[in-house]
């Protein structure tokens, strides 16, 4: 993708999301036409420069198909990929999943990366190429009360907005619970450039951390993730207290489905489900040691 190419590219996730929901009688997910989409490229660009992949109808000189990819120093995180609905059936998804998996192998790196789990397209797609479908999330989402939440956990009250000096700590929490590290992904959340990012921790009872917590309050996408923590409580008591800081929206967040306390939790609150979506892994994986919260921007599963 060049510069060029960026409005193109927004145009095309904006189309191709909706036409999948819309032709399975569902809502558009960005009503708002491409304006709201911009923010993929904006802040995956931001993070690696270069590293989206697109397809080019030769005859017609449009994008057909568009996927970020993230090296990292342990993996490589598949991004947002996208084709246009014209296009359906014709290799396109495979021939960009292709480029980034031979991409990864060079680089002798696991590819990691989330997918809906009621689109069987995009499943077999990707299990097709040899990945492995490793965790199960609810996609929720809820409606904070203008007045917040009530009943925060108590250890809510310990957590505290994270500086550049927690990155070190964060990046040895998520590799112990996942085996995995992307230490430009956390400053690039604390630095917040862009201005509408959010980062707080949990300090450990013993030093170090107990767990941390990324949101986005992009008008286009109010997502709470990604979210790392030694145990379900501490990433309800995160959750929580994220979610109470936007007050009268509705902000989508993926829960691991084994977390039955949270998301009993979650639903005395209000939170209703909208979708699922499980984490794919092709190449070596570690079982998660505490929780993992994924988001879509950016994805790592």
């Amino acid at each position: 993708m060049t510069d060029a190419d960026r409005p193109a590219v927004a145009e095309l996730i904006c189309i191709s999301t909706n036409d999948w929901y819309q032709r399975h009688g569902r809502s558009p997910v960005f009503p708002g036409g491409p304006s709201a989409t911009t923010i993929f490229a904006d802040v995956y660009e931001a993070l690696d420069p270069g590293c989206c992949v697109v397809a080019e109808d030769l005859t017609t000189g449009r994008i057909i198909g568009s996927c970020f990819y993230h090296p990292r120093p342990t993996h490589v995180s598949l991004g947002i990929m996208n084709t246009h609905p014209d296009c359906a059936g014709k290799g396109v998804a495979s021939a960009l999943l292709r480029f980034i998996t031979d991409f990864a192998d060079r680089e002798r790196k696991p590819v990691r990366l989330v997918s809906s789990a009621i689109n069987l397209d995009s499943f077999s797609l990707y299990t097709r190429a040899g990945f492995v479908p490793r965790c199960l999330y609810q996609d929720m989402w809820l409606a904070v009360p203008a007045d917040g939440l009530n009943n925060l956990p108590a250890d809510a009250a310990r957590a505290r907005d994270a500086t550049l000096h927690d990155v070190a700590a964060m990046m040895a929490l998520e590799m112990e619970v996942a085996g995995i590290c992307r230490d430009k992904d956390y400053r690039y959340f604390i630095e917040n450039r862009a201005g509408f990012w959010r980062v707080a921790v949990m300090p450990g009872a013993a030093g170090g951390l107990a767990g941390w917590i990324v949101s986005s309050g992009h008008s286009g996408l109010n997502m709470i993730g990604p979210c790392v923590a030694r145990d379900e409580a501490t990433a309800l008591a995160l959750l929580v207290r994220e979610l109470d800081h936007y007050r009268g929206r509705s902000p989508l967040f993926l829960v691991p489905v084994e977390c039955s306390v949270m998301v009993r939790d979650l639903y005395t609150r209000g939170a209703r489900n909208c979708e699922l979506h499980v984490s794919q892994v092709r190449g070596s994986w570690q079982p998660f040691r505490g929780v993992s919260m994924p988001t879509f921007l950016p994805e790592t599963a």
